[in-house]
C-alpha cells in the first residue's frame, strides 16, 4: 500500500473514531478495541518478528486489556489501572519467548518488538479516557478531526520540511476548527492539540515510509492504524492539561 494510499485511509479511520464518539461510549469502546485488535495482527508483520503468533496474542491481550481497564475504572485518574495491564502484558511477552522452539534467534529484537506493540495498542485506552473526561466527546471529535486533516494533507506530493510544515499547520487548523465548532473546547486548545497531532503524523510517516515490510497487506494495516492508536493517549494527555 502506497503512503498516500495509507493516509487516507488513516484519516478514514480517524473520521470513524469521532463518529463512534458521537454516537455514545460503546462505539466509541468498540472501535479502540477493534483497533487494538487489527494492529496486533499486522504489527509482528510490519517489524517481520520471529514469532509472530505468540507476538500477535500478546499484544492483543495487552491491547483489549487496557481497553477494558479503563472502561471499567469507575472514576478519575482513568488511566490508573493502566499501568498494570502493561506490566502483566510484558511479564507475558518473556513467557512467550520461553516457551519458543526455535532456537530463540533474534531474541531482544522479538522482546522489544512485542512490548513496543503492547504499548502502541494499549495507548487505544486513550481514546475511552479522552471520552470519559470532562472534556467528553468534543475532546475527542477535536482530535480525531485533527488526526483525520493531517493524514489527509500528509498525502499530498509535498516533500521534504515543506510537507513537514503543511501537515502541522493542517492539522493545527483543523483543531482550531474543531474547537470553534464543539462546545467546550477553545479553539486555542485546539490548535495546539492539532499541532501535538500533526508533529505525531509527520514524525510516523517519516519511521515508516520505504520499509520493505510495508507491502504486506496486514503490515501496511497496523501502519494506517498506528497513528490512530497513539493519538488516543495523546489526545487525553494533551486535553487534561489544556482542558482539564
Amino acid at each position: 500500500m502506497e503512503v498516500s494510499t495509507r493516509a487516507v485511509a488513516t484519516a478514514t479511520v480517524a473520521a470513524l473514531v469521532a463518529v463512534g464518539a458521537y454516537f455514545g461510549e460503546v462505539p466509541l469502546i468498540a472501535g479502540a478495541l477493534a483497533l487494538a485488535l487489527v494492529f496486533a495482527v499486522g504489527w509482528p508483520a510490519l517489524l517481520d518478528l520471529p514469532s509472530r503468533f505468540g507476538a500477535t496474542a500478546v499484544i492483543a491481550l495487552g491491547g483489549a486489556g487496557a481497553v477494558a481497564a479503563v472502561a471499567l475504572t469507575p472514576g478519575e485518574p482513568f488511566l490508573r489501572r493502566l499501568p498494570l495491564v502493561i506490566a502483566l502484558a510484558i511479564l507475558l511477552t518473556f513467557g512467550t519467548e520461553l516457551v519458543r522452539r526455535d532456537g530463540r534467534k533474534r531474541l531482544v529484537e522479538s522482546v522489544s518488538g512485542i512490548v513496543s506493540g503492547v504499548l502502541v495498542a494499549a495507548s487505544a485506552a486513550g481514546w475511552v479516557a479522552a471520552g470519559r473526561t470532562p472534556g467528553g466527546v468534543p475532546l475527542v471529535v477535536t482530535g480525531a478531526v485533527a488526526l483525520a486533516v493531517g493524514s489527509a494533507v500528509s498525502a499530498l506530493p509535498i516533500a521534504g520540511w515543506l510537507g513537514v510544515t503543511v501537515t502541522l499547520a493542517a492539522a493545527a487548523g483543523a483543531g482550531s476548527g474543531a474547537g470553534l465548532l464543539v462546545p467546550g473546547i477553545e479553539p486555542q486548545a485546539g490548535a495546539l492539540i492539532g499541532l501535538a497531532v500533526g508533529i505525531l503524523i509527520a514524525t510516523l510517516v517519516e519511521l515508516f515510509d520505504g520499509l520493505p515490510s510495508l507491502s504486506r497487506r496486514w503490515a501496511s494495516v497496523a501502519a494506517l492504524v498506528l497513528p490512530v492508536l497513539v493519538t488516543g493517549i495523546l489526545v487525553y494527555v494533551v486535553g487534561r492539561v489544556l482542558v482539564g
